[in-house]
């Protein structure tokens, strides 16, 4: 997730040391302070009521005890460039005693017995076998947000750990991302704002055409809860939907929302005017869209990604974009995250991409770290877990 300064102001950041002082003090910190690429294969079992997906609350019956009662949760840090945020903070130490990277490396072998979870905010802090190795008392892993392929599940599984995700948090803002990302590359909504507050523009050109939305053909790579969500906005556009998904949904579902299953990937492809990727990172889907699928799509035709940056060959999407053997492409993710600043697709000017920002709202991140929260206290309470994720 992208932090933007309008968001800093709405959720103001502790002030504190910056992380170039903590990499300074502690040079172990910048080892669990990157993004892992690791990719995995999982599967989910969720136990939820589906009224109340995605709005989650913490039991009013939970006894909040004194700090030093509660147990003990890892995390990178509080503010600063990488850190949980402050009202965050404040909401996890509700029923946690936050112990920090810092806290932790300083006093390895008193915190080492009190951490009981670790809350993974932005894929921080990094999950390796040393910290394993170091807690021994670690029953869970609480993940904000539903992506984990910056987990190995079967290592962490190995030292008899659990792995909670958020999958019904961030649901409605990814497909709202989706959408966003769809209309303003139809309507090419950036350069048309860089065109009217530019100081060169002198007239408005009447041959600056966008496409429409409305009453095109969406396909959906990945019909899982966010695809679905996306197809029930497009169904408002009366777009034409089409997915492809390794389980077709059932025909109700279907219905619900006008969705025409595709077995085959190829046939999506061909007959779609925007194809939307909405899939998790596995092996499977690393470079899912190289320069074969990007053949196969119509020249008039967008690509959106708003799944992981690693499901698409970024060379061959370069090469696509500049030869024009598709319209245009609107990411949010890329890999890596940011791209570097020689990157060719940062040069195009039918691409749009976003700072990752599908889960970036005030909303969003309150509705994360509650469902985390749900997920770690049930583990440690022994209660069944709302969203677990299992290794393959």
């Amino acid at each position: 997730m992208f932090r933007s300064k309008a968001l800093s102001k709405l959720i103001p950041l502790m002030s504190g040391q910056s992380n170039l002082a903590y990499k300074l003090i502690h040079p172990v910190i910048a080892s669990h302070g990157h993004l892992c690429h690791r990719s995995v294969i999982y599967k989910q079992r969720y136990r939820t009521c589906p009224r109340s997906a995605g709005r989650r609350r913490i039991s009013a019956g939970t006894k909040v005890m004194a700090e030093e009662e509660l147990p003990g949760v890892l995390i990178l840090d509080i503010g600063g460039t990488h850190g949980v945020l402050e009202d965050l903070a404040a909401l996890l130490k509700k029923h946690f005693h936050l112990i920090t990277m810092k806290e932790f490396l300083g006093n390895r072998e008193e915190m080492s017995k009190k951490i009981q979870s670790v809350f993974v905010f932005e894929c921080r802090p990094t999950i390796d076998r040393e910290l394993l190795e170091s807690l021994p008392n670690l029953k869970v892993i609480g993940n904000s947000g539903v992506g984990v392929d910056h987990l190995d599940l079967k290592m962490i599984s190995s030292f008899g750990v659990k792995v909670t995700n958020t999958p019904h948090a961030v649901a409605d803002p990814t497909a709202d991302i989706g959408m966003a990302l769809m209309l303003a590359s139809a309507r090419r909504l950036v350069e048309g704002c860089q065109v009217a507050v530019s100081p060169d523009t002198k007239y408005f050109a009447v041959d600056w055409l966008g496409v429409e939305v409305t009453r095109a053909t969406l396909g959906i790579i990945g019909m899982g809860s966010i695809g679905y969500k996306v197809a029930q906005r497009a169904r408002a556009f009366n777009m034409k939907i089409l997915y492809h998904n390794r389980n077709r949904r059932r025909k109700e579902e279907e219905e619900a929302v006008g969705a025409h299953y595709c077995a085959k990937m190829e046939d999506l492809l061909q007959q779609s005017d925007f194809v939307m990727l909405v899939v998790n990172l596995t092996p499977e889907t690393h470079k899912l869209i190289g320069k074969k699928e990007l053949r196969l799509m119509k020249p008039t035709a967008t690509l959106i990604n708003i799944s992981r940056g690693a499901v698409i060959d970024q060379d061959a999407l370069v090469e696509a974009l500049q030869n024009k053997v598709i319209r245009a492409a609107a990411l949010d993710v890329t890999y890596p995250e940011p791209l570097p600043r020689d990157h060719p697709l940062l040069n195009l000017n039918n691409v749009i991409i976003t700072p990752h920002i599908g889960t970036a709202t005030v909303q969003a991140i309150r509705m994360m770290a509650e469902e985390a929260i749900t997920n770690i206290l049930a583990v440690l309470n022994g209660q069944p877990i709302p969203s677990e994720v299992f290794p393959k």
